[in-house]
């Protein structure tokens, strides 16, 4: 007989249907997924050997868990990917707004029914997608959302005291009874509220306005938080703190290549944008501006800098290539580092700046984090240009940095048409040879985005002078720049520090 198609207790108890709690059910669970190898927590990347042994230990100890950590460090999907360990489908009785176990209700409805009807008992079926309740909190949640409130309409209706359990309204935490009950940003909690979960968590007691209701809820509780050291909005109290048994630190992802994998799972590439040709060097510069970001002095560091940075802003970058070959009417195209303006938007609006960020700009700092990824990857692709420099052999650079002495300019804009940007870049002097001499099996598409690169390379280095266009990036002679300076620059540089 299939589960699902029991109807009543007693044919509940005849196929020796046995009862478990929501954590010894996640620990049954995960042993079986443990002991036939599977992989558990799909898409959660870079976790393998730190937060998911950790998470792993925390359900077969049946722990109340916090997961501790930064803004976009899969936090809330770790906890969403736990309702996989869930059985299928489970039995409550129907009509119960507690989904009470029939073998062992709780609730003075469960235990009315059972009570008159005993085998008789109507039972329903629970899916596992609907054992999840989620609450985001914030300082305007109360005792009543989450535990519950007198009805005073009900109360009126069945002609019942206060001091009757059938009065209440539940709350979310009551209504998540068998399931896993989730707190994002648990800090943000007033402490009042936060106080109101102890006896959840330990005694198995709701208090509401006085009246006291002994009921052994089965709930597995997930809280996340960012670091309290963060946060100015509050923290967690710390008999709460107390009584929550596993704490396990998240991180962000420690290379790029785990990083690169997060981006690509996540982003919205439509099938059309996907034909547009995107080079791992682009790729990685997108991963390597978070990895800056992460480690600069004009960024608050305690805020962290999420991983939907990276993946919003390869979304723009796709997109603003797409958006150049149509109003260029090309039928496809490729990625360039001109592109990269596009990500813009994306950065400064998933950074935190500090003093001396907030001086420079946001739109200034994005700028210079992705000036400061070209400069940690040129290495991989080219010589370093200050040894290459001091070097007694021949420069490869030379030829290049010469043509631009002579007075030559070059605009790279992100609007030029293929033909354009080719042509543009053909021009300056040494820069093909030197991608040839390097690499010398590229695709045409590929030698062009390296000479560009090559040319964002030399200005990282000092070598160049590079200047941000309202959409690209022009290059001009290193010196040049230092004689043409613009007088209203100067003046707005100019911090009198004894003010």
């Amino acid at each position: 007989m299939e589960q699902t198609s029991i109807k009543t207790l007693g044919e509940l108890k005849a196929s020796n249907y046995i009862s478990l709690t929501v954590k010894d059910e996640l620990r049954k669970n995960l042993i079986q997924q443990l002991q036939n190898k599977d992989a558990g927590f799909e898409g959660i990347l870079g976790y393998d050997e730190t937060v998911i042994p950790e998470l792993q230990t925390a359900i077969l100890s049946r722990h109340n868990i916090l997961l501790l950590g930064l803004r976009g460090q899969a936090k809330t999907r770790i906890a969403r990917l736990m309702v996989n360990l869930l059985d299928e489908y489970i039995p409550y009785i129907t009509g119960s707004e507690i989904f009470d176990d029939p073998l062992n209700p709780i609730s003075w409805f469960g235990k009315q029914e059972v009570a008159a009807h005993g085998d008789a008992t109507p039972v329903s079926w629970q899916h596992r997608s609907d054992r999840y309740t989620e609450k985001l909190a914030t300082p305007d949640v109360t005792v009543a959302d989450l535990i519950g409130d007198m009805d005073p309409i009900k109360a009126a209706t069945l002609k019942l005291t206060y001091n009757d359990e059938r009065v209440i309204h539940f709350g979310l935490i009551p209504r998540a009874h068998r399931s896993i009950f989730v707190i994002n940003e648990l800090p943000d909690l007033q402490a009042r509220i936060q106080v109101a979960l102890f006896n959840m968590l330990q005694e198995k007691d709701i208090q509401i306005r006085g009246f006291k209701l002994r009921l052994p809820l089965d709930v597995q509780f997930v809280f996340t938080a960012n670091p309290e050291d963060y946060t100015n909005r509050g923290s967690i109290v710390t008999p709460l703190k107390d009584r929550i048994e596993s704490q396990i630190l998240t991180h962000y992802p420690k290379t790029i290549a785990i990083s690169r994998k997060i981006t690509f799972q996540e982003a919205k590439i439509t099938e059309a944008q996907k034909l547009i040709e995107a080079d791992g060097l682009v790729k990685d510069l997108i991963e390597q501006v978070a990895f800056e970001a992460r480690r600069s002095e004009f960024i608050d560091q305690k805020s962290g800098v999420s991983a939907r940075l990276t993946i919003s802003a390869y979304e723009n970058l796709i997109s603003t290539a797409e958006r150049r070959m149509l109003v260029n009417g090309e039928k496809k195209t490729f990625v360039r580092l001109a592109d990269l303006t596009g990500i813009i938007p994306a950065v400064t609006g998933k950074i935190e700046l500090v003093y001396e960020g907030e001086l420079e700009g946001p739109a200034k700092v994005a700028n210079i984090l992705i000036g400061k990824a070209i400069k940690s990857l040129f290495n991989r692709y080219f010589p370093d240009p200050e040894k290459a420099k001091k070097s007694k052999t021949a420069n490869p650079y030379q030829l290049i940095t010469d043509w631009f002495t002579d007075g030559n300019t070059l605009d790279i804009a992100d609007n030029l048409t293929e033909s354009q940007y080719k042509k543009e870049l053909m021009q300056v002097g040494g820069l093909n040879e030197l991608v040839k001499q390097f690499h010398p099996k590229l695709s045409a598409n590929q030698t062009l985005l390296l000479m560009e690169f090559a040319l964002h390379g030399l200005a990282e280095y000092s070598q160049l002078n590079k200047k941000y266009l309202s959409g690209g990036f022009g290059f001009s002679d290193m010196f040049d720049s230092l004689f043409n300076t613009d007088p209203e620059e100067d003046e707005d540089d100019d911090i009198d520090f004894n003010a």
